[in-house]
């Protein structure tokens, strides 16, 4: 209940500072233009208000229905569907009594300052927390490539000296550059301490969608014994410290978690272990117990991360690459919500409120919060009826060809795209309970 409780209040705060931001957006540049704001809501008010007051010409409230928050502008057909309103002459205050670039501009209000807003806090991210990273020399075994980039030349233990002629100073961005990125070129140091310069064939990242290998390039971390338990099988059968497993039952062994996993499978068993011990191999017979302890301990092979600060300026810079390329690998990854898995993998506010931690932490709280409203931003200006890219289009059309779309079609625009977002609306939260459910 209290991690319920933690995720839930974060996702509120969080949506509910982007929604007023967002409907902000449009407020004032109403405002500006002398265009009547009849309502001002955070959430929606179906039948009734948690709170409302009147302040001029404008309602400002709070809904019940946590699901978005609006604006009601004079003259304008949005989600309030008020056609009795626009079936009366037009009045000088109403939106479409406006001029095109007027309204244009009001429209793309909310999403400006969604994304301006995602910026902004990364910048001050920056300054104030930096970012942790993995840089390359803290890899110190190296890579882990999964079999679709083995399958290209990525080898065990590789370490990446450039992607496409740029050096990374967080070396796991690299398996941005390959899925999303389309990477053409990853130069590498082998273990072995050759040089060589992959290329990356074209699609490489639908074929790792497509595998489930959307990391396919993660930290070596060997299986490397730590400690001996006294009296254990493990003692017993000769295993020592600093032994390290290469191999379970004939099968090659890469990292710890696949030691971990065979031990797993393998409980009330013996198991042949194959042990690299000063550079040579052996083969070692131990049981495993009923409760799954083999009677060694693993170190902790993972590399340590790097946290690196800023100055006022540096995070200025540092902000808007990472809001860009935040940007830049999203609408790169719409294209997979198009696929049958990639369908099945959207999510509601399940899955929203799972980016943010188990624990209060702040940093984390505007990382996701800024990473949400540039999402936000890019989800609004599609070219969908009934958000604000599909006024966009309609303004556009008007704007090119001189001519308003006629009422009607503005209307069943909106109707039509009302339908659909409740459809994904409810589909996408039907995804949260089903994997709720099922897991």
């Amino acid at each position: 209940m209290e991690l319920f409780l933690i995720k839930g209040g974060q996702l509120i705060l969080s949506l509910s500072l982007l929604i007023v931001l967002h409907e902000l957006g449009h407020f004032i540049p109403a405002k500006l233009f002398k265009t009547r704001v009849e309502k001002f809501y955070l959430f929606f008010d179906v039948k009734f208000s948690l709170f409302k007051k009147k302040i001029g010409e404008t309602v400002y409230g709070i809904g019940w229905l946590p699901l978005g928050g609006y604006v009601k502008i004079s003259g304008m057909i949005d989600e309030s569907m008020d056609t009795e309103q626009m079936a009366q002459p037009a009045q000088p205050w109403e939106f479409r009594a406006k001029p095109t670039w007027q309204r244009l501009i009001i429209m793309l209000g909310g999403v400006t300052v969604n994304l301006v807003l995602g910026f902004l806090i990364y910048m001050a991210v920056m300054f104030v927390w930096g970012k942790t990273v993995i840089t390359n020399e803290a890899l110190t075994y190296g890579l882990d490539p999964t079999p679709q980039a083995q399958a290209i030349g990525f080898e065990q233990g590789d370490h990446v000296l450039n992607v496409d002629g740029v050096t990374l100073d967080a070396a796991m961005d690299v398996n941005k550059w390959l899925f999303l990125r389309d990477a053409k070129t990853v130069t590498v140091s082998h273990a072995n301490g050759t040089e060589e310069t992959i290329s990356v064939p074209e699609g490489f990242g639908k074929q790792l969608f497509a595998s489930g290998e959307i990391f396919p390039l993660i930290p070596y971390m060997p299986a490397i014994i730590e400690e001996v338990t006294e009296n254990s099988a493990a003692e017993a059968a000769g295993i020592l410290v600093n032994d390290r497993i290469i191999g379970v039952n004939g099968a090659a062994i890469t990292s710890m978690r696949q030691v971990q996993n065979a031990i797993e499978t393998r409980e009330g068993e013996s198991v042949v272990l194959s042990i690299l011990r000063e550079g040579e191999t052996q083969q070692i017979t131990t049981a495993v117990a009923e409760d799954e302890v083999l009677g060694i301990y693993l170190k902790d092979t993972f590399p340590q991360t790097t946290d690196v600060t800023y100055t006022a300026a540096e995070s200025i810079k540092q902000g808007f690459d990472y809001g860009y390329w935040t940007l830049y690998d999203y609408v790169a990854g719409f294209k997979f919500i198009f696929t049958k898995k990639g369908a099945s993998q959207l999510g509601g506010f399940g899955t929203i409120a799972s980016l943010f931690p188990a624990k209060w932490d702040w940093r984390t709280f505007w990382e996701r919060t800024a990473f949400i409203s540039i999402i936000l931003a890019f989800m609004n200006v599609l070219p969908i009826p009934a958000l604000d890219g599909g006024h966009v289009v309609f303004l556009t059309y008007e704007m090119l060809t001189g001519r308003k779309p006629h009422q009607k079609i503005l209307e069943y625009a909106q109707m039509v795209g009302i339908i659909l977002l409740l459809g994904l609306f409810v589909y996408a939260n039907g995804n949260d309970i089903y994997r709720f459910i099922m897991n």
